[in-house]
């Protein structure tokens, strides 16, 4: 602002106030763009893929790449997020412990993906190379992280990048992952923020859309640690989605999780099973279908654009090489039961997460993940609720309803061991409207019908739409 300075007083000089908002506008500017892109990042559900399910710690670029091709192929129907799960810094993600999994990270303490698994971060591009190529195709590009600082990071006192500060005053050593040995906790202060900072200045220039951040969200709950990440992403300069993991997120929380975070887990990890048995050791881990109905219901009042209670991934079709737990397998689930979580996820507006080896993807499974009906209830759907007060004969089954432009579609869930057939008249179940109806999965057409009669297998599930007005 020399002009100001040397400008004598006169009817030609400009205000230097004037002067002042010209210069401070576009910077006022970037922020209010900055917030309303946050307030927008998730309007609806997420829906993408994660490498977890059929990878767990090992995936590789080669992997990942092929991976993302097959999802590349399915964008059309509204899938997007391509996500390297966690171990990416790891060069033995076998290894039996911390020491021997070696975590990388660079001289600030940062942690960067090995060359050896992903050959095109080398020289000190970290994922941009990848993150380039995932854009290329359409996509967006996410990874996971273990909140906090390695200890390996906070034993050699390192510099944090940006800041005078040093790791041990970032560090929270008397919090720590309980399930995960690698990371202190970040303290509530200003060198915690400015570890947190630098952390997404880079995963910015990275060019990242999606973070997962692990051991936060319950087991424990970090709420200072969720606001701390939530500021550094808007620190960065860059939107990217947050979504807090594991759950069961407690839903008292539900307020401060919608503050600062798109998506959290509303359950321990869900896997591939109708139903688990429960060691009092491990909490609700594993999480099986039948469980996720109440859980689902319970967080219902708190979806909404922008926030989205996480029912976690479809562990759907191929969970191998070498899945997140239990030994490489084709999902345990039935066909019924794939199609019963994939629909009951859509109604209930849960992000839609897929688990699977993509590239080993069966028919069955595609026909599910390429199903625009289904995928539109879940993008597009509003009012999305559990009917409530069901009719005689229903004791086993479970009913959501959700609006779509001008159409109306009911989904129906047997929950019992057994098939199940209802007679029930449309009015029984709040609708009154005269429009002619379908069975999505039945095929066919429409038919004018105010009585029905169907038949659901063990655990499956059937979808009506009403024809649009």
């Amino acid at each position: 602002m020399k002009f100001i300075r040397s400008c004598k007083i006169s009817s030609h000089c400009p205000d230097p106030r004037s002067l002042w908002r010209a210069a401070l506008l576009p910077a006022a500017f970037a922020i209010l763009v900055a917030v309303v892109t946050a307030q927008n990042l998730a309007p609806t559900p997420p829906m993408g893929w994660n490498s977890w399910d059929a990878y767990g710690l090992t995936i590789n670029e080669a992997e990942f790449m092929a991976n993302v091709t097959v999802l590349a192929s399915l964008k059309q129907y509204g899938w997007q997020y391509a996500v390297i799960d966690e171990g990416w810094y790891m060069e033995n993600p076998s290894g039996a412990n911390l020491a021997a999994r070696k975590y990388v990270y660079d001289a600030n303490g940062l942690l960067v993906p090995v060359t050896n698994r992903f050959p095109s971060a080398a020289n000190g591009q970290g994922f941009k190379p990848l993150a380039d190529w995932v854009h290329g195709q359409g996509l967006k590009f996410g990874t996971h992280i273990v909140r906090g600082i390695p200890k390996s990071v906070v034993k050699a006192n390192l510099p944090i990048a940006g800041s005078s500060y040093r790791a041990a005053e970032a560090a929270d050593t008397s919090n720590t992952c309980p399930w995960d040995e690698g990371n202190y906790g970040v303290s509530d202060n200003p060198a915690g923020q400015a570890y947190y900072d630098s952390m997404f200045k880079e995963f910015a220039a990275w060019g990242m859309d999606f973070i997962k951040v692990d051991c936060i969200s319950d087991h424990p709950y970090r709420p200072s640690e969720i606001r701390q990440i939530a500021t550094a992403i808007s620190h960065s300069g860059r939107a990217m989605v947050l979504s807090l993991s594991p759950g069961p997120a407690s839903i008292e929380n539900a307020s401060e999780l919608a503050k600062y975070a798109q998506m959290w887990r509303i359950s321990d990890d869900h896997w591939d099973g109708w139903s688990f048995p429960k060691n009092p050791n491990n909490g609700e881990f594993p999480f099986g279908l039948s469980e996720a109905f109440d859980r689902l219901e319970k967080w219902n009042p708190h979806t909404r654009p922008g926030s989205w209670p996480d029912e976690d991934m479809l562990p759907f079709g191929s969970l191998r090489p070498h899945p997140g737990w239990g030994a490489p397998r084709q999902s345990r689930i039935t066909h019924d039961e794939e199609r019963t979580e994939f629909t009951l996820w859509a109604f209930a507006r849960s992000p839609l997460i897929l688990g699977a080896n993509l590239t080993q993807l069966d028919d069955f499974t595609r026909s599910l993940l390429t199903d625009r009906d289904v995928i539109a209830v879940n993008q597009h759907g509003s009012g999305n609720h559990p009917v409530k007060n069901l009719p005689p004969g229903f004791e086993h089954v479970r009913v959501w309803e959700a609006h779509v432009d001008q159409s109306e579609y009911f989904a129906f869930f047997n929950l019992d061991d057994k098939p199940v057939t209802l007679h029930f008249k449309w009015e029984q179940l709040g609708y009154r409207g005269k429009s002619k109806v379908r069975n999505l999965y039945e095929g066919g057409g429409f038919q004018q019908t105010a009585a029905m009669e169907t038949t659901i297998p063990a655990h499956g599930s059937t979808v009506y739409q009403f024809q649009s007005r």
